[in-house]
């Protein structure tokens, strides 16, 4: 029979129960030294490989673990390290490596973004120091140790020329085939050595492929690409593409790679159409996502099974891979563990060694006939119809709401019967710091070691305690703390219908960083009071203005696991509709500040250009419908964070909110420019801290920040705030920075009203 092969694009890297996590974490606190660092970090790495192995898979990806980043170990593979750091060629030293992704004391952290339309962060490379070098040939490292210590030869994983390239910064827009054709001759180097080391396989991460790129753009990938396969001409090279359709079938087939990675899950059954019309070469290999790499539903196997059998009439079996659609990154590791969940869910949902399984069977239903897998097919279609009838009858609820939409006045009018605050007022985004006494206090209570009440006045002694902190800090807006919360998503989650929760689901978010993203699978409906204790609470311990706390719609959306048997957009007003009733509560409580945080909405923004619109005016709705219906004198505030906010900023002043906070301080306050050319007439803060270094700002630092906004924004609009909550960092940290943070809001508020007085 013709052989049909299983590949994998990445395994999640935190294991089972978060110990990559944990391990990196003793490091950075200095509790582990870097010798046994580097060899518990070894051993992580091997057993994920063997793991893989172990549940058949051929093509076993090298390179898809990494220490904190994989588009940082890119960069620093290639010796691109932004010249503060002071790094002066040869392998990147672990400590200037972590420095880059969190910061030092004499250098700031690499600017934070999303990779794509997913929840994962990647650190931005920039091209600001020396010229590019291969430094160290990781993928060949990688593929050795495998090979050594495993008897496994693997598939070195590399992100494309072009993708880094384009997802770096440093260098003028014009200069960009430039820099690319800088660093063609290294890639061409890090293959001719994988040749020379024997590979057989390397896959070639191009996910730009799919963003609205032109067709002049994918000339030049041939270009590129005729040079990398002249380097290494016996090394098999896939080139991946991932989360959408691919941008211009045809030019993208004759790129003279040896093998095609399509996303038949994300693609909207666009790349299928364009296979189906245009066929597909001879010459190549497709490596088809037929495996959703990015939720957690199970296939039904059944139709996957129809589905590749169909893609046998276009392509030959023997050049036909089976895989995920995307790296497995964005998944939890098992479903294995959770035996707390509902068996028609636990059965209903696949985590990343299920969906590997799936890969299997699918690739031995194709290759040696569906008769010896027939038990996991059916199996597969049974698990999904238990799923959904254990999930009740869908009501239509979050359809087209003929509810109002428009605040009642416009904010000209609203901004004058707003609390009146000081210029340049203080405020933080929300949360403070997460001690392990507060982790301790939740666990005992969740475990039924302490009542109710007795969490509640702990929970009530940390928001007194920080509301006393504030006070003293001198903050003019105060937060109660969120000391009752996990996770900003996870927490609504448990308190609205419709929302289940794993044990240990957790997903890689950035860095160390890991969120247990909670499963929406039924309809979401409001069904008490969720925040108003805590906030009402907060609020009668003083006489500043302190603010109600929520996650937006869109926010809850993105950060979860969503149903498949409805639309997004009915997904996002039913939470919508939830959060308006919460939103209610606070205000009929007297609450007039209630922020309604959005961090998530950029990154849902679809890969394609032509359906941006679409998605925003969902998003723009969704939010709207969760905060129009408050009286002019309740000011609504958002937050968004770790984003390329340029090119939606119509979208963000539609939302209407009265105050917006965006992150600027890991870009260097870039986003600036955006105000120089388009005026925005709303309360604004541009964070002026990075709250997710260890570092401790300086006031001239943050005062420069300050001043540089002020340029073009009119001070009576300008807010002074971190760039994001504080939940990760140590309370003397916290304090520190708060109250350098007011200083410097003082002293330029000083300098404003003396240069008015004149």
């Amino acid at each position: 029979m013709s052989k049909v092969m299983s590949s994998n694009l990445g395994y999640p890297r935190i294991g089972e129960n978060r110990e990559w996590k944990k391990l990196l974490e003793q490091y950075w606190s200095k509790k582990v030294d870097v010798e046994s660092f580097e060899k518990q970090m070894e051993d992580i790495r091997l057993n994920h490989v063997k793991k893989q192995g172990d549940l058949g898979v051929d093509l076993i990806p090298l390179g898809d673990f990494s220490l904190y980043d994989h588009v940082l170990d890119t960069a620093v593979m290639f010796g691109v390290v932004p010249c503060r750091f002071h790094y002066h060629g040869g392998k990147v030293p672990l400590d200037t490596y972590f420095g880059i992704a969190r910061g030092m004391k004499d250098a700031s952290a690499s600017e934070m973004t999303k990779w794509f339309n997913t929840n994962y962060h990647y650190i931005v490379p920039e091209f600001s120091g020396s010229e590019p070098e291969l430094v160290e040939n990781r993928p060949l490292a990688l593929y050795r140790e495998a090979k050594e210590k495993l008897g496994i030869k693997g598939k070195p994983v590399i992100i494309g020329p072009f993708t880094f390239v384009r997802l770096s910064k440093g260098y003028d827009e014009a200069d960009e085939y430039a820099i690319i054709e800088k660093m063609v001759p290294l890639y061409a180097q890090v293959l001719k050595e994988l040749q020379e080391e024997g590979v057989d396989w390397v896959q070639m991460d191009e996910p730009i492929l799919c963003t609205s790129i032109s067709k002049q753009e994918v000339e030049h990938f041939k270009e590129v690409y005729k040079v990398l396969k002249q380097s290494a001409p016996e090394v098999k090279v896939i080139l991946q593409t991932y989360f959408d359709r691919l941008e211009h079938y045809k030019e993208v087939m004759a790129i003279p790679v040896d093998g095609i990675g399509m996303d038949f899950i994300h693609d909207r059954g666009e790349n299928w159409d364009a296979l189906r019309r245009n066929g597909f070469p001879e010459d190549k290999f497709l490596a088809a996502g037929v495996v959703d790499g990015r939720n957690i539903w199970r296939r039904n196997l059944v139709d996957a099974h129809s589905f590749v059998t169909l893609l046998t009439d276009h392509v030959a079996k023997d050049r036909l891979i089976i895989q995920p659609s995307s790296s497995l990154l964005h998944v939890p590791v098992t479903v294995r563990k959770e035996d707390a969940l509902d068996q028609a869910l636990k059965k209903g949902i696949s985590f990343a060694d299920e969906k590997l399984k799936e890969v299997v069977i699918l690739t031995k239903a194709l290759g040696e006939g569906a008769w010896g897998v027939q038990k996991e097919l059916d199996e597969s279609v049974k698990s999904i119809a238990a799923l959904h009838e254990s999930s009740g009858n869908k009501s239509d609820v979050g359809e087209e709401s003929p509810l109002n939409v428009r605040r009642g006045s416009p904010y000209s009018i609203r901004r004058k019967v707003q609390p009146h605050l000081p210029l340049l007022p203080t405020t933080t985004i929300g949360s403070f710091p997460q001690t392990s006494e507060v982790r301790r206090q939740r666990m005992k209570w969740r475990k039924g070691e302490i009542g109710d009440d007795a969490y509640q006045q702990f929970i009530r002694g940390e928001i007194k305690r920080w509301i006393t902190i504030q006070e003293e800090v001198g903050l003019d807006v105060l937060v109660h703390g969120e000391f009752e919360r996990t996770d900003m998503v996870e927490f609504f989650g448990g308190k609205l219908e419709g929302f289940q929760f794993t044990t240990f689901g957790w997903v890689q978010s950035y860095g160390s960083r890991c969120v247990k993203p909670p499963i929406i699978f039924k309809d979401v409906n409001f069904i008490e009071a969720m925040t108003v204790d805590e906030t009402v609470y907060a609020q009668s311990l003083t006489a500043k203005p302190v603010k109600g706390m929520l996650t937006g719609p869109i926010t809850i959306l993105n950060w979860s696991f969503v149903r498949e048997d409805l639309s997004r957009y009915t997904v996002a007003n039913q939470i919508a509709l939830s959060l308006r009733k919460e939103i209610e509560a606070l205000e009929a409580e007297g609450i007039r500040m209630i922020q309604v945080d959005e961090p998530a909405l950029r990154e849902g923004l679809p890969l394609k250009k032509e359906r941006w619109d679409e998605y925003l005016q969902a998003a723009v709705h969704s939010f709207k419908l969760a905060t129009s219906s408050v009286q002019d004198e309740t000011q609504i505030h958002t937050h968004m964070c770790y984003s390329d906010f340029e090119e939606i900023m119509e979208a963000i002043s539609d939302l209407d909110a009265d105050i917006i906070s965006i992150e600027t301080s890991r870009s260097h306050g870039q986003l600036i420019h955006i105000f120089e050319e388009s005026i925005y007439d709303k309360g604004i803060g541009l964070g002026v801290y990075d709250i997710h270094s260890p570092h401790i700002p300086e006031r001239e630092e943050i005062i420069t920040h300050i001043k540089r906004s002020l340029k073009v924004l009119n001070p009576k609009q300008f807010w002074i705030n971190p760039d994001c909550g504080l939940k990760t960092r140590g309370i003397t940290e916290t304090i520190s920075s708060l109250k350098v943070m007011v200083e410097a809001a003082e002293h330029v508020r000083t300098e404003l009203l003396v240069k008015n007085e004149r």
